[in-house]
């Protein structure tokens, strides 16, 4: 019995040892030290922000709604126009269709015959309002000229404004820069612009370019004034200087062929109904525009002659008035038509072709696709790698911070732990330098293996060397493998 008795002392004894060491808690460690909670929560919070950036990279990959407000607000904002790309529009093919002609286009003169370029509204101006008319594009295919025009249905009235849109400066061909303009790339200001009042039911003030000047700096363009229940009222002529930025009404014209016809032939125009048509400038002098004018008196139109006047509005000239004459205009401008279509053979090939491409690209875009998945999981264990180094540094610091307190107080504690603190970053410096020597070494081994493979397969990539003539004709068969 007394043998049991004192084992069961010994039992309850190191019982008592246990629970007495067991409330002797690390400091650091203890769930009532604020600051070491502090490290831990931030640590997590840390890490946790790092996960969720990867998983919104990992979902973003194509564009979603997984997004901060952050995010969602740099991908609103307002990206110019003028950089965006845009490809050479095509017809889309309905799923029940096999075939869809695509039409064919060529470059033709745009003034061609002279005078004879006028505007085509039809029913599409009412249905849609607004329509962009035929356009110009300039000799040097730097720039192209069109004309919006603009319905309001409470008067009736059509009124225009004349846009440019510059060309892609790219190595592309003439017809794709055409027809790859795009209205968005326009100026935004007009160059030119019709008067918008609605107050005279059913008129109409429409712009229509007529043709650039030889260099492509100036071009002219004609106004027509009337309404669509009695007719054209006049016409107006305009010349638009690119270089200097101005318009300038040539009204002179037509104050020249008034003051004429009552000089000389006791003819008063303004109580006749008379237009002018502006043919484009003059091939012998390209700072002079040409117009032919005409009086509508009776079932024939009368022939008022032709007419010239410089791009400023001054010197006005009579050229003939032979009915016969044909004056002698520069046709500069260029325009696209339609010329054809593509045939069911073409089209057929053209699309086994991008059947096949789409594959190679579909592939080409997973290999992307997984290389960027890698990448973003990279970044995820590179950054936590860094939280990780900063947490134990941090609870370092922190631990030699507290032992530093129970040996010393006030100033003493202050430069021992500003000593500790340097002493740990030159040691933490010599960690770096032993890594980066570490890593240097590893790339003079590699580079070492590489120079003992090219010296074994006789070629020397670093040599500054050039071959010469004769090496290249006695080893032709090196100088075709080396290319």
């Amino acid at each position: 019995m007394s043998f049991k008795k004192v084992v069961l002392v010994l039992i309850l004894s190191l019982v008592c040892t246990k629970a007495a060491f067991a409330g002797v808690k690390n400091p650091f460690s203890k769930p009532n030290d604020t600051r070491s909670k502090e490290l831990k929560y931030q640590y997590g919070v840390l890490k946790e922000d790092e996960k969720n950036k990867m998983e919104g990279k990992l979902l973003n990959r194509t564009p979603s709604g997984y997004m901060t407000v952050d995010e969602y607000e740099s991908l609103s904002e307002y990206k110019d126009k003028s950089t965006l790309e845009f490809d050479i529009p095509k017809i889309d093919k309905p799923s029940d269709f096999k075939y869809i002609p695509q039409p064919l286009y060529q470059i033709v003169k745009y003034n061609d015959p002279p005078g004879g370029v006028e505007l085509s509204l039809g029913k599409r101006l009412f249905i849609k309002r607004q329509i962009n008319a035929q356009g110009i594009v300039s000799p040097d295919y730097s720039k192209l000229v069109y004309p919006a025009i603009y319905y309001y249905p409470d008067s009736a009235s059509v009124a225009a404004d004349l846009f440019v849109i510059p060309l892609d400066d790219t190595n592309d061909t003439y017809l794709n820069k055409i027809l790859k303009a795009n209205v968005a790339k326009r100026i935004p200001s007009p160059i030119l612009s019709t008067d918008k009042a609605i107050d005279n039911f059913a008129a109409f003030r429409t712009l229509t370019p007529v043709d650039f000047s030889t260099d492509g700096t100036k071009l002219l363009v004609k106004e027509k004034i009337g309404s669509s229940e009695d007719g054209i009222w006049q016409t107006r002529v305009y010349i638009y200087d690119f270089k200097r930025k101005t318009s300038y009404d040539l009204v002179e014209i037509r104050d020249s062929i008034v003051y004429f016809w009552k000089e000389y032939m006791d003819v008063n125009l303004d109580d006749k109904r008379w237009d002018i048509y502006p043919l484009g400038f003059d091939k012998n002098s390209p700072n002079r525009i040409i117009v032919q004018a005409y009086a509508y008196t009776g079932e024939m139109p009368v022939y008022l002659g032709a007419w010239s006047i410089d791009c400023y509005g001054n010197q006005s000239r009579l050229i003939s008035f032979n009915r016969r004459y044909i004056p002698q205009v520069s046709i500069n401008g260029f325009k696209i038509v339609k010329n054809g279509v593509e045939s069911y053979q073409t089209v057929e090939m053209q699309e086994k072709f991008l059947k096949k491409q789409s594959k190679v690209l579909e592939k080409q875009k997973k290999e992307e696709d997984k290389v960027r998945v890698k990448e973003i999981k990279d970044e995820y264990k590179y950054a936590v790698k860094a939280l990780d180094a900063d947490y134990k540094d941090e609870y370092r610091d922190y631990k030699k911070l507290q032992s530093l307190k129970g040996s010393t107080e006030n100033i003493d504690l202050e430069n021992a732990y500003r000593q500790y603190l340097q002493d740990q970053l030159q040691k933490d410096i010599q960690k770096s330098e032993k890594k980066i020597q570490k890593k240097q070494k590893e790339i003079e081994k590699i580079e070492n293996k590489i120079e003992k493979l090219y010296n074994q397969t006789g070629n020397f990539p670093n040599s500054s060397e050039p071959e010469t003539s004769e090496s290249i004709e006695n080893n032709p068969a090196d100088s075709v493998q080396n290319q």
